[in-house]
């Protein structure tokens, strides 16, 4: 009898002292970041989205978390490699059980490893990736788990078009893209984008990502008699280009996409040839208020931090998904996919996301929201002219 009461006693005082233990780890809720941080041209854009992540979570614990539970950001390395990044979402799906994933810095990887979350109901926002395959391969299944606020290729090459047309005196475009799956996929889209404004390019021509000297094939595109060039590279292999049109003294209008936030640009380039490209942005410090604001928290914290679009772009695919949470009133994958096909307004950084997403539809941003941009002094600011003030809607083809 005495045995007996003590076993009673025993396991009611361990319910007392489990009753009593505070809220830890295990109620938390992770997400998962799956990104290059460390090699290769694309690791600024994946540190930065890690500090936009980061800064985000801590906002909304400041606030008191979504449904009473604290966001814990999970990062894991990629180093720019598919292997390396299978491997990390595994880890982070099974091990870490994570409810969602943001990533990565570069499509190659992400394409690689999002048939995971795809087949465990996992939802992933892609806040740096472009590849438009990224939310289009399951668009046909029942959910697809795939959503993305980031800048999407072909968007960004509908407004360089638009730019170009109105820039050129003679009507003579070229294209000028890296040998990489990332310049040829853009040289698709751009010859297929020309040909919607009913012309096609004055010369094309390609470089490989490491090499030096442009020379060769900007005399060409010189002899076609282009004024106005579109580049698509990484920053540093366009700085090399900018230092070859230096070489022959060629300065056409030339343009670019979004991968000319990278330091590299204005590192080796230097401050005058980097300041001649104009390229596509999302956001930059001075874009508004709100902007300028997140810009000066991050950069006390990280005071180099190399890309502020790809951590403002983070920023808000945490705060999406936080508030997509709060609608599905739970952490179940299946009921934030749907909540966030269906989500009611959102105050981002970028811009206020209002339903941006549907079945058919997980881009959160698109042209529209997008603007030109340039290097000048050291910083990336946006660029407006007589030029970008005459675009118009109709002029925006893709």
């Amino acid at each position: 009898m005495v045995q007996s009461l003590k076993a009673i006693l025993s396991v009611v005082t361990g319910v007392m002292l489990f009753a009593a233990i505070p809220p830890c780890a295990a109620q938390d809720i992770k997400v998962g970041y799956n990104s290059d941080m460390s090699a290769g041209g694309s690791s600024e854009f994946g540190i930065s989205g890690l500090y936009g992540l980061e800064e985000a979570a801590e906002e909304i614990n400041k606030s008191g978390g979504v449904l009473g539970r604290k966001i814990v950001v999970v990062p894991r390395d990629d180093t720019g490699q598919p292997p390396k990044a299978i491997q990390n979402t595994s880890e982070l799906v099974d091990n870490e059980k994570v409810i969602a994933m943001f990533g990565g810095a570069n499509s190659g990887t992400v394409l690689a490893w999002m048939h995971i979350p795809q087949q465990k109901q996992i939802p992933v926002i892609s806040p740096i990736a472009t590849a438009t395959e990224i939310t289009k391969r399951y668009q046909a299944t029942d959910a697809n788990y795939m959503f993305r606020i980031s800048m999407v290729d072909r968007e960004q090459i509908a407004l360089l078009m638009a730019y170009a047309m109105r820039a050129t005196k003679d009507k003579k475009i070229a294209f000028l893209v890296d040998s990489t799956g990332y310049g040829q996929q853009a040289l698709k889209d751009l010859k297929s984008v020309i040909a919607l404004h009913g012309m096609s390019a004055a010369a094309e021509e390609k470089f490989g990502p490491k090499d030096t000297d442009m020379t060769s094939q900007l005399n060409k595109i010189r002899s076609a008699g282009a004024d106005t060039v579109i580049v698509i590279g990484l920053a540093d292999a366009n700085a090399q280009v900018m230092r070859s049109m230096e070489k022959i003294s060629y300065f056409p209008v030339v343009l670019g996409s979004w991968a000319n936030i990278n330091t590299p640009l204005n590192t080796i380039a230097g401050q005058d040839l980097a300041g001649r490209i104009i390229f596509t942005a999302s956001v930059t410090p001075d874009s508004t208020p709100k902007a300028a604001e997140l810009y000066s928290r991050l950069i006390a914290k990280h005071p180099n931090m190399p890309t502020f679009i790809t951590a403002a772009q983070s920023y808000d695919s945490l705060i999406v998904l936080a508030q997509a949470i709060k609608q599905a009133g739970g952490t179940d994958g299946a009921k934030i996919q749907n909540a966030l096909e269906n989500l009611q307004k959102v105050e981002g950084v970028i811009k206020t996301y209002d339903k941006p997403f549907s079945k058919t539809n997980h881009e959160g941003m698109s042209v529209n929201d997008f603007h030109l941009a340039k290097w000048q002094d050291g910083k990336i600011v946006t660029y407006a002219d007589e030029i970008t003030r005459a675009i118009q809607p109709a002029d925006l083809k893709r």
